[in-house]
Parts: structure tokens; sequence; C-alpha cells
């Protein structure tokens, strides 16, 4: 049979996308490697009576558009706002809580600094501004550099847009653009825990330290997103993060499309320079118009793609294209909750359903950087902890808890020949011990652990290097440069073959924006009306 489309990969990019082009009357086909949809966005069991979600954890950047088009709601997505956005136990007895609004965290700031808390609103309206530039251009597609007409049309669009910010705000946005974090947060704030509650953004994802210029990019890029309407907070889907990819294969099944699971994609068939087919491990060809490849940029274009089907030139480029995230996730089922030596108590209370940060300045995490760095992992990582279950009792035992721990810094390549598959259990060690510290019923509490090192995040969910974004968010790979110049369209080189994953504008995090792009320019090329 003849699709009119196959997607590769069946994550949240590829359901989008898949979802869109259905919509247009096309017949697609998704084609997945594991036996689950959704990609690093799903929920499983992971110890009897226990759920999580598996590596993506938290959600903020999908697109409402996306939510409203794909009926999401009717497909049972809820999302559950955090009554605080972080919660920082600090090293000596305090904490420090940020949220749930700017008057609460100004009045929270005053205990440690009356001047940061008069600069506090400020602060906010640099980053609103910024991030509403973000937000414009989330669902559009980059110019390419020297490209054609329609290139030059979205470039100037991009510049009126710009023009209307003013002299100010463009500056503000230069900064955002290529300072790093710590210069920006040292600039305006003097309090520790407040820059390492900011800061903690700028290293999400970011095999840097917060001093690394360009890191302020990603902290923008962590702040652009909303829940329930709600600009710039983050919040829990009810069920784990596979709420969400279920909840599109669903409306992707009422519309027409045909989902694959353990049907892992082995090549594309190309045939006078351009993409015929795709090839499955078992042998079966599938032949379609078009393709969409939800996969890192460096997978489709290494493995994916026989050599000399591409320039050499552009191979080259996809060998050094910067992967590696330095990420480290666990999942845990806990007997109770953590008690806290700066906020005591085992029962549900509002820090408990915020992010955990332990990370207590941004000094803290630049010496994790340089420890990664040098030695492999670092000897104090920084560890973010969500305890989902708080809010959402239908992911452990009536009185027990799930909690996930997303952790920083940890060298997808560990140095004199030591693997990940010989250390991830002491690394695991080390993070509980972590969390301990601040905690210290928690290493107690712990009934049973899921450790997902960077090389499980590789082997599992196909993350090169166990990158979470799809590539490293630097100026040399966002925006017209992602994953490549020429090629930020969603086009590859090889015509009928597109990019629909988080290797394309925007870049990573559960956003649906690179397949709802992508699904776009396909449509435009086959020159059918784009349908919600």
């Amino acid at each position: 049979m003849r699709y009119d489309a196959v997607i590769i990969g069946g994550g949240h990019n590829g359901l989008t996308c898949a979802c869109y082009l259905a919509a247009a009357g096309l017949k697609v086909r998704v084609c997945e490697r594991r036996h689950i949809v959704g990609g690093s966005a799903i929920t499983e069991e992971f110890h009897p009576g226990f759920r999580n979600s598996v590596a993506s954890y938290t959600v903020s950047l999908l697109q409402p558009a996306i939510i409203r088009d794909l009926r999401l709601a009717a497909h049972g997505l809820q999302i559950i706002e955090r009554s605080y956005a972080n919660f920082l136990p600090l090293p000596d007895g305090q904490a420090f809580r940020l949220g749930p609004d700017a008057a609460t965290t100004q009045s929270e700031l005053a205990r440690f600094s009356t001047r940061d808390a008069q600069r506090l609103p400020a602060y906010y309206r640099v980053i609103e501004n910024v991030a509403e530039v973000l937000r414009e251009s989330v669902l559009k597609t980059p110019p390419n550099m020297g490209g054609g007409v329609g290139d030059l049309v979205r470039a100037m669009s991009l510049g009126l847009r710009l023009r209307k910010l003013g002299t100010s705000a463009r500056r503000d946005l230069l900064d955002l653009f290529t300072k790093s974090a710590g210069e920006l947060l040292d600039d305006w704030f003097e309090s520790e825990p407040l820059k390492a509650a900011f800061g903690f953004d700028s290293v999400v994802g970011n095999f840097a330290s917060p001093y690394t210029p360009g890191s302020a990019y990603v902290l923008m890029h962590h702040a652009f997103g909303e829940v329930n309407g709600k600009r710039g907070t983050w919040g829990h889907a009810r069920g784990g993060m596979g709420a969400i990819t279920q909840a599109m294969a669903a409306e992707a099944r009422v519309r027409g499309v045909e989902i694959s699971t353990e049907s892992a994609v082995a090549g594309i068939r190309v045939r006078g320079g351009r993409a015929t087919a795709v090839v499955l491990d078992s042998g079966e060809e599938i032949e379609a118009r078009t393709l969409a490849a939800n996969v890192n940029p460096r997978s489709l274009y290494l493995d994916l793609l026989e050599p000399g089907v591409i320039d050499e030139e552009i191979r080259g480029r996809m060998r050094r294209y910067r992967c590696g995230s330095a990420s480290f996730r666990m999942n845990v089922a806990l007997a109770e909750l953590p008690d806290f030596s700066c906020a005591p108590g085992k029962t549900a209370q509002p820090h408990h359903s915020a992010g955990i940060i332990m990370a207590p300045s941004l000094g803290y995490m630049d010496r994790a950087h340089a420890d990664a760095r040098a030695l492999g992992w670092s000897r104090e990582p920084i560890v973010e902890m969500l305890i989902p279950s708080v809010i959402d009792d239908s992911l452990a035992p009536p009185g027990m808890h799930v909690a996930s721990l997303f952790c920083q810094h940890f060298n997808p390549q560990l140095p004199l020949g030591r693997s990940w598959m010989a250390e991830r259990e002491q690394a695991a060690d080390l993070i509980v011990d972590t969390v301990s510290r601040y905690a210290p019923n928690f290493k107690a509490s712990v009934i049973a652990r899921q450790v997902l090192s960077p090389l499980e995040l590789e082997t599992i969910f196909g993350l090169p290097n166990g990158d979470i974004m799809h590539g490293a968010l630097g100026l040399d790979q966002i925006f017209s440069a992602r994953p490549l110049l020429g090629h930020a369209d969603y086009r590859t080189p090889v015509r009928g073959l597109y990019l629909c994953g988080s290797g394309a504008h925007p870049g990573g995090g559960v956003t649906g924006a690179p397949g709802y792009n992508a699904a776009r320019e396909i449509l435009r090329d086959l020159r059918r009306k784009p349908v919600s």
C-alpha cells in the first residue's frame, strides 16, 4: 500500500504532524520502533503499583493551539498547575519559595534581599517581553539564509516584529540571546537563592555552566510556555506525560492515521534524488509521497540515509552537530514523602508539589559542570525533584508516592574508557544521597528506582548522547541554523523528506511546534490547504 505520508517516530511531534496531515485528507502512517507511542513523553509502571512519566516529566511549552486543534482535553488531557513554581531547600537550613505569583515571590524574596524584591517586577517585564517574541515565532517557519522569496518575506516579517519592540527591548533580546545566564542574573540580583532558582533553567538539558555564553537563551527557552492560560507557569499532566501522547494518538486514529508500533525504520529509500519509501528492520518497504522524520537530525542524516545521498559537507556537519545534554533521570517509588529539614513534615504541603531544586547557587552549578567535564559526573550534582503523586493519586498506592529526579551534569562520554553501564548505579546512589542531605528520610523511603543514565536515554529513546533537546540550543543550532543553515524550514536536501522533530525549530521540550510547522510546510509543497 502506498501512503501520502509516513512519519518516522511516534513521539509527540510525530503524532502532531500526523494529525495535521490527516486532517487535510492525507493517508498517513506512523512507524514507531518501540512497543508504545509517545517517544520521551510516556507513562509506564516501573515497579508494581507505581507509575510515572518515564523521561519527560513536566509540561508548560505544549502549544495551546495544538491542545485545542487536536482536542486533547476531549481525549482526557488535564494539566494541573503547580502550587509553587519552585522550592529550594538551602544548606543553612532555610528555604526559598518561588511563586505561586509575583507578589508572593516578591514578599518571600524580601527576606533575603530588599533590593532584589524591588527589582523583581522589572526583571519579569524584561523576560515576558522577550518571551512574547519567542511565542510569536514558535509556530512559524524560520527563514533560510540566502533562500528564495518566501524566506525573504519571513525575514522581513521577523524584522517588523523586532522593530515593534523598541530599542531598549531589542537590547534586552540581544543580551538574552548572547550572554550567560550567570552574567545576566548577577547584574540583576544579589540573592543567591533567587539566582539559583532562575539559573536552573539555563542548565536544564544544557551541558554548560550558567556562566557559559549563550546559556541565557536556554533560560529563555523555558520561559515562553503556559499552563491553562497562565503564562510562564509549569504543571503536571494527570496520568503523567503519557496522557499527552495517548490523547494525541487517540485523535490521530479518529482522523484515520495508521499507527504501527514495533516498526523500527532501518533506512530511507531514495530514487532520483527523492525519498520514496522507508525500509523497516523486518525488511518491509513502505512507499509514500512524503516522509517526515521525528528523529534526531544526526540520526536522520547519518543513520537512515545512505552515504552519497547527500553532500559529504552536510554529513560532516551532522557529525559535528552538538548533542549531549548531560542529563540523568531517575524515577523512584517512595514509602513516604520527603521530610525536609527546612520545612518539616511527611504530610503533603505546597512545597511537595513544586519543582524542588537542590542546587543552592550559580557557583554550585558552575562547579557541577566543571566536575562533569573533568571527572565524568559532578561530585555535587544538580537535582530537581517533582513528586506528581501529591496532586495525582493515580500514580501510586494509597499513602505512597512517586518522584521524578532530573539531574545535571553527567557527561555522556565518560573519560578513560569508563562506561555508564558500569557506573550508573554509583551515580544513582550519589543522587539519592544528595536529596537525603536536605530530606534525611529520603534514602530509607526509597522502595524501588528506575535509573536512566545518558546511555539508557540514547538506547531506549533514541536520543544521541542522551540529548533530551535533540541538539544543543546554542546560537549555532537555533532558529535559522537549526539543524543547519539552509535547511531550517523543515525540508532536508532530499526532496520529499522532512524533519518534524525537536532537532528543528524551535528545539527541545514538549511543544508540538516542530510537528505542527513541518505539517504546514509539507501541505504547502503538496498544494493542500492546512486544516486543524
